[in-house]
């Protein structure tokens, strides 16, 4: 999320507007190009987009209504403001006051995101109807030093331990934070009063009332819950209001001396913010958290399992270009982090006792020590120095088990790179080899076709001077008179229309005899044809006459019987002189042997068939090989010259 600060009246007189802000394209435009220049921009995108006119309530509605509902559900949330000294951070996290007086807290629209958000939070719980508890703590993280602003004690000064939390991997646990319990929402004021009085604030150049420190702001609530067996759960939902310091250029905030340390330190913790959240963009194996107290507390708020909501507040004055860009880069690119929220595991009754019993205990037994005197004693110093050398050991191991791993890891990957570089390298040798291979064979080529091309070249060259030589002689030839020309056209001319005439006598010759031989072919057929059904028609006459033999015979058989009684009867039946009829056999023996011989008759017929065609193949391939053996007139090795695009042929002396 992005807001635009209004300008102030130094910036209106020294300076003029960089920034466009469109809230409904979630667009912000910086022109970098100076007054004039309106065509060089950049724009960001970013979730939500408030411009100078934008409200207190308007931002909170945007930002941390939803996280809210969130944190009621039993999740871990986090809300920083990020950005320059001087655009509203504090502003935007806790308020102000209007003055006069005339609005409550709840009703002040200068009222920031944390007295709201606590207002809130009483509402839903109440009207939730279960119970619950609220409790809260201020941290202030101080030139890399942690303070309890909410400490009972006097002291400003008491500095804090941090530590790693057991119980989440991530997290981490400020020794000795004093958590205060909420019982209303009227409380809340007076505890923000409270803390905003001990936190250190400074003048600069930049901002009259500038944060010198980091403060976080921490909400836990404990929620009861009954399951439908009855058993009584306990949720827990955390939220921290993180307002950090401004980055600041200290030749243009004015900062000496102390102050001078204190942007240091500020710009450190910053840098190292950002160097986490590029480390966390890009993926790298090894995240620098430890090197900042402030990436070490937001260090689960960042990649962890919290949602995070980042809020950007910037100047749109042309004074402040630089940290404005600086700021947009560092909200986009957060913007790529990606957290895996979790929500918090609900605690039995039976098992937050069994935490209290146990811290209790723990408690009786150094009290029971310290009485008994039984325990090592050591003075508040000398146990402050080596808990925290203890501390800073701590720190050194996990940095540099991280480092160790993140080596390992490094390694691994190198060891893969080698190998796979070895791989290609063995493969570009093989590869190498058969290129050299195949160039010496190229070159090889090339050599033979270079002696070729230079033979060709010889070759062309003698062509070249013997083409330049015909060519002037045809020039002389064609810038001969005209009448030797004429008079070779006219020779050759006669000479050509004797050798038409000669093919046209041997055309009609070849003809002629062809019509003869047609004409032949076509009588002996017809003879044939005569003779064919000539022998056919004595055939059937035969055969014919055959039939009616046997078809006879049988009435003379039939005579031979008797057919009356007198004797004029008698002789006129039977004859005077009786015929005997050959025997059946003899019968099919007389046409068995007609048979044959008119068999004999059909092949000799056909063999003097197959005689006559041969005898016509043989006078028509008689006739092709006179034809073919005829002298021919006509010369085949022609001779064709050109003289003036003239064409003459040599005829041969042959006939």
């Amino acid at each position: 999320n992005q807001k635009t600060k209004p300008f102030n009246t130094m910036e209106r007189k020294s300076s003029y507007g960089v920034m466009d802000c469109e809230p409904s394209r979630k667009e912000v435009s910086v022109r970098t190009g100076g007054m004039n220049d309106k065509a060089a921009r950049k724009t960001y995108t970013f979730d939500m987009v408030f411009g100078q006119a934008a409200k207190q309530i308007d931002v909170y509605r945007s930002v941390v209504c939803p996280i809210l509902d969130e944190v009621i559900m039993g999740y871990n949330c986090t809300v920083f403001a990020y950005g320059q000294t001087g655009t509203g951070k504090t502003f935007t996290m806790e308020g102000e006051r209007s003055p006069d007086g005339e609005f409550t807290w709840e009703e002040d629209p200068l009222a920031g995101i944390i007295p709201r958000t606590l207002h809130q939070i009483f509402e839903k719980l109440s009207e939730n109807g279960t119970e619950f508890s609220v409790k809260v703590s201020l941290l202030e993280i101080y030139n890399e030093e942690l303070f309890d602003l909410l400490s009972p004690s006097d002291d400003v000064n008491e500095r804090l331990q941090l530590f790693d939390d057991p119980r989440n991997k991530r997290g981490v646990v400020v020794k000795g934070l004093e958590e205060v319990t909420v019982h209303n929402k009227d409380e809340v004021y007076q505890i923000l009063e409270r803390g905003s009085a001990k936190r250190r604030t400074a003048s600069t150049l930049m901002n009259a009332y500038s944060s010198r420190s980091h403060s976080v702001f921490s909400v836990t609530i404990h929620m009861k819950e009954i399951t439908m067996d009855g058993e009584e759960l306990v949720k827990i939902g955390k939220l921290n209001l993180v307002d950090l310091a401004g980055s600041e250029n200290i030749g243009r905030s004015g900062a000496v001396d102390k102050r001078a340390r204190e942007a240091g330190n500020i710009n450190q913790s910053l840098l190292t913010l950002g160097r986490v959240i590029t480390a966390l963009v890009e993926k790298r194996p090894h995240i620098p958290y430890r090197e900042s107290k402030l990436t070490r507390i937001l260090q689960d708020s960042l990649g962890g399992r919290t949602k995070t909501s980042i809020i950007a507040t910037v100047s749109p004055s042309s004074s402040n270009l630089e940290e404005t860009l600086s700021t947009l880069e560092y909200a986009s690119r957060a913007k790529n982090i990606m957290n895996k929220p979790e929500v918090n595991q609900k605690l039995t009754k039976r098992t937050l006792i069994k935490e209290y019993t146990e811290e209790i205990e723990r408690l009786k037994r150094d009290l029971a020590a310290t009485r008994d005197k039984n325990g090592v004693y050591l003075s508040a110093e000398n146990y402050e120095s080596m808990m925290g050398q203890i501390t800073s050991h701590e720190e050194h191991t996990s940095e540099y088990t991280d480092r160790i791993a993140a080596m390992e890891e490094e390694i691994k990957k190198v060891t893969e790179l080698f190998t796979d570089s070895k791989t290609r390298l063995e493969q570009c040798t093989v590869d190498l080899d058969q290129k050299q291979q195949m160039l010496e064979e190229t070159s090889k080529d090339l050599q033979q076709t270079k002696e070729k091309l230079s033979q060709e070249e010889f070759v062309c060259s003698e062509l070249t001077v013997v083409q330049e030589t015909l060519y002037n002689t045809a020039g002389q030839v064609q810038t001969s008179p005209t009448d030797a020309n004429m008079t070779l056209f006219n020779i050759h001319y006669t000479e050509l229309v004797s050798v038409e005439q000669h093919n046209s006598q041997i055309q009609q010759s070849f003809s002629q005899r062809m019509e003869g031989a047609l004409s032949n072919m076509q009588r002996c057929v017809q003879q044939h044809g005569d003779k064919h059904h000539d022998m056919l028609s004595s055939y059937s006459q035969a055969i014919d006459f055959h039939v009616h033999c046997k078809c006879v015979s049988v009435p003379k058989t039939v005579l031979l019987l008797p057919s009356g009684a007198t004797p004029q009867r008698r002789e006129f039946v039977y004859p005077r002189q009786l015929e005997k009829s050959r025997s059946r056999s003899e019968l099919l023996e007389s046409l068995r042997r007609r048979q044959e011989e008119l068999q004999v008759a059909m092949e000799k017929e056909h063999h003097q068939e197959e005689e006559e065609e041969d005898s016509l193949e043989d006078e028509l391939s008689t006739c092709n090989e006179s034809l073919a053996t005829e002298p021919s007139f006509i010369d085949e090795n022609l001779v064709f010259n050109e003289s003036k695009r003239v064409p003459f042929f040599k005829v041969s002396s042959k006939n």
